[in-house]
């Protein structure tokens, strides 16, 4: 006690790093009973915009997160419905970083993707009830929809680290244009672009802004199809570096940004 009379600053830091381990979990209690509470009303207690999928067991089913309703409901009509369940969100996500554990789990969305999902999520997760084998990011190709991943995968990392440790957690790579000329053909970059324009030249160029421009069989066809599209696997090779770069992009230290970003500018790709 004389130890914390002398270094009061100390002390408030112990105490305030044990009120918000016991608010992380309330937090996972409070998601837990959610998750177990909708469970028990079957599946009209998923959440009202998961268009979920016929197929019961895990095994070989998908649910992908897509940003915005429009890209949304081409989703829904571009699926497989036996093995293909769609979660639009509306906007960006709460950034989980600014946030305490009590804020996360009052945030709509956040709570719909929760019980989507069926873990529970911190000390309260259950991979075992996991409703789905693939969890599948899908988002614009173009900032805003970095954005968003960024913001998926800051919560996933937070709260739900098992589901990439366990690779369930994949990143959808939606195509950047159309090129048609004798047929459609959809590249992903524009190094592909240039590549592709010399081989067959004069062909007409489509420049995707979103995923709500394509119609339901072009998503199908270029992002959704696994016999035709691009899956990249979330992992995480090193847990610490992981760790220190979550709270450098998402958390409160603006100046701590800043240098990353300015260390890291010449790497960006810029899309003028």
């Amino acid at each position: 006690t004389e130890f914390f009379e002398e270094n009061p600053s100390v002390a408030k830091a112990i105490i305030n790093k044990g009120l918000e381990a016991q608010r992380a979990r309330n937090a996972a209690k409070k998601a837990k009973e959610l998750v177990r509470r909708k469970s028990a009303f079957g599946f009209a207690g998923l959440p009202g915009k998961l268009a979920d999928c016929s197929k019961r067991k895990a095994e070989d089913t998908e649910l992908y997160i897509v940003e915005g309703d429009s890209a949304g409901g081409s989703a829904k009509q571009a699926r497989n419905k036996e093995f293909q369940a769609i979660l639009p969100l509306r906007g960006k996500i709460l950034n989980v970083e600014k946030a305490n554990p009590v804020t996360v789990l009052s945030n709509e969305q956040i709570s719909s993707l929760i019980t989507a999902l069926g873990t529970g999520i911190g000390e309260q997760f259950k991979a075992e009830d996991l409703r789905y084998s693939k969890i599948i990011i899908m988002t614009d190709a173009d900032v805003d929809g970095a954005h968003i991943k960024t913001l998926l995968l800051t919560f996933f990392f937070r709260f739900m680290p098992k589901i990439i440790e366990n690779g369930n957690l994949y990143i959808a790579v939606s195509p950047l244009y159309r090129i048609r000329k004798k047929g459609d053909h959809y590249v992903y970059s524009d190094e592909e672009l240039k590549d592709l324009q010399k081989e067959i030249g004069g062909a007409e160029v489509q420049r995707f802004k979103g995923l709500g421009e394509m119609n339901p069989e072009q998503l199908w066809e270029t992002t959704m199809n696994p016999k035709t599209r691009i899956l990249k696997r979330v992992t995480i090779e090193d847990a610490a570096i992981a760790d220190e770069l979550f709270s450098k992009l998402m958390g409160e230290d603006v100046e701590a940004r800043k240098q990353f970003i300015a260390e890291k500018a010449h790497e960006a790709q810029v899309d003028i």
